[in-house]
């Protein structure tokens, strides 16, 4: 977040292509507005003790923030999206009722968040889980609202992804190479392997436009450059193949 100006000055901006900002409050909004922001993203938690750990504040606090935010960004016709961590899970407080989630959900939603993803920040979820939670969400809010955040801490994301396309998601995030984590999440891994899912996905016969090959490349480049290894079982087969 603190580094948002440098990077969106730092991208080649393409027509069409949304670059969205986390912003946890209305200084942060204008912050990357000024930036070149053309969507915003608010984050809260299912999760009182990470909400305080992960922005500094109690779930309620945070909820009062992003309203303020929201009703910014509405006014200057600027898409939010909503993120809710800890929704299968937290590194301090155990499991989390799928009520909670619901809750957080539904709050983010009606205050004008276009799209809410559900995170398992810490990456504990199982299918059955995923589908419990994904049950008391979608009676708060339209399944078309709703995306996930798969973490693979215990290589569970792609089955976990599954079930939420079965359950009738649409929309999954993921990173290139697996990249990320939390350091407020200790042990977590980064975020689902774009490639990974894109394999899957292209498995099932659904298209998304996406070349996998160049996602591929692109992870092979930013590996590179951080002189990590890629999180990627399909770019692990593919180049070591």
């Amino acid at each position: 977040m603190a580094d948002h100006t440098e990077v969106m000055g730092g991208i080649e901006l393409y027509p069409g292509v949304r670059y969205p900002v986390l912003t946890p409050n209305l200084h942060g909004f204008h912050s990357a507005i000024a930036a070149g922001a053309n969507e915003v993203s608010v984050f809260g938690a299912a999760s009182e003790s990470f909400s305080k750990k992960n922005i500094n504040c109690s779930i309620e606090e945070s909820m009062e923030r992003f309203e303020v935010v929201v009703k910014s960004a509405r006014n200057m016709d600027i898409p939010v999206r909503g993120y809710v961590s800890c929704a299968l899970g937290c590194p301090y407080e155990g499991s989390i009722a799928p009520a909670k989630v619901a809750q957080i959900s539904k709050r983010l939603y009606s205050m004008g968040c276009y799209e809410i993803s559900l995170g398992d920040t810490i990456g504990v979820g199982t299918p059955g889980s995923m589908r419990r939670m994904l049950e008391s969400v979608m009676k708060e809010i339209p399944v078309t609202a709703i995306a996930v955040h798969c973490h693979d801490t215990y290589g569970q994301a792609l089955a976990n992804i599954l079930t939420a396309l079965q359950m009738g998601v649409r929309v999954v995030d993921s990173a290139v190479a697996g990249l990320g984590g939390c350091p407020y999440a200790k042990g977590a891994t980064g975020n689902v392997a774009t490639e990974d899912v894109i394999y899957m996905l292209n498995g099932l016969g659904i298209n998304t436009g996406v070349n996998l090959y160049k996602v591929m490349e692109a992870g092979n480049f930013i590996c590179t450059a951080l002189n990590k290894n890629t999180n990627s079982k399909v770019a692990q087969a593919s180049f070591n193949g």
